[in-house]
């Protein structure tokens, strides 16, 4: 659906956007995550054509946002960080003149209509946004990105300013959209991200540090293995059972957070999958494991550690 190629901004001197390339399929929501002054809101602007790149090409549905923008922009959908409102109108008002604009052919008021229920805010289509609470205001902005129902939608810091509780129900609401809508969706919530987003990109210094899904990502960092179990049974005769088993190369006991179980991480050697082996043991011995997940690192570490180190770019995705 969107398909970024060899894309390269430059400001004199200064290369804000250094020679990036990244896909988007259709229906799939996309992270965009940098520190700031990495180029991301640069780029978010070249896609939605809101600035022309030095060079590289982008496309919206096969339409070049430079060389065919009526039928790009008809398929974009964008709500920058500050909402584009006109404080003076009704939203009702504001999401017909919106709808003016972009010379929409759908029926007027059951379109509004539409995407005010889609995004809740049916009860305030006769205020004004002036009175709205910050988060009315959000939903207003991203009602207007939906106006034309374009298949792209992006998203440059929808929660910003907002409490918790609007947060949540604008959180809600982009994964409801998610379901009829390719989006990309900048965010300096990392949390968000990672509840939200299905693949994340993360650009430093105009150049993208990596691209995958979270769990790709943790897995290429930490170039280990690291599960972690709880088992009910005694712990020495536990420790023993694991520490005997073939690929495991170091057990630590964790803590107890239920009684009579005990939490142990496990690290196994590269490239073995101990799991299969750990059941059964511990399965032989009588010693139920309670709980079995991945010990991961979380969007924030890989985030930190990848704009603060000089490892090499990892790049999961053949289209870059």
């Amino acid at each position: 659906m969107i398909e970024i190629k060899n894309l390269t901004k430059k400001y004199g001197n200064h290369v804000a956007v250094d020679n990036i390339s990244f896909t988007v399929e259709k229906g799939e929501i996309l992270g965009f995550l940098g520190p700031n002054g990495a180029g991301k809101s640069t780029t978010m602007n070249i896609i939605t054509g809101y600035l022309p790149s030095t060079e590289g090409t982008v496309t919206i549905d096969g339409y070049d946002i430079l060389e065919q923008p009526f039928e790009a922009k008809k398929r974009i959908g964008y709500l920058p960080e500050q909402p584009p409102l006109y404080m003076e109108m009704t939203v009702a008002e504001y999401l017909d003149f919106v709808m003016k604009i972009k010379k929409v052919k759908q029926k007027g008021k059951s379109h509004i209509d539409d995407i005010m229920s889609l995004v809740q805010i049916g009860d305030v289509k006769n205020r004004l946004i002036k009175n709205l609470s910050k988060g009315y205001r959000q939903r207003v902005g991203l009602a207007q990105a939906l106006i034309g129902n374009p298949e792209v939608l992006i998203l440059d810091e929808p929660t910003v300013g907002l409490d918790p509780k609007q947060i949540i129900d604008i959180r809600n609401v982009i994964k409801d959209l998610g379901k009829e809508h390719t989006i990309i969706l900048s965010s300096h919530i990392l949390p968000e991200v990672s509840a939200i987003c299905e693949r994340v990109i993360i650009i430093n210094k105009g150049k993208i540090a990596a691209i995958d899904t979270p769990e790709n990502l943790s897995q290429a960092l930490t170039n280990e293995r690291k599960l972690i179990v709880r088992v009910a049974g005694e712990e020495k005769q536990v420790m023993k059972c694991i520490q005997e088993l073939e690929g495991v190369r170091n057990v630590e006991v964790q803590g107890q957070e239920e009684p009579d179980a005990i939490d142990y991480i496990i690290e196994s050697e590269p490239g073995i999958d101990i799991r299969k082996p750990l059941f059964y043991v511990l399965s032989k011995n009588q010693f139920p494991i309670l709980m079995l997940k991945p010990l991961t690192l979380s969007l924030e570490e890989i985030f930190l550690q990848l704009i603060t180190s000089e490892k090499e770019v990892i790049n999961s995705d053949s289209n870059i």
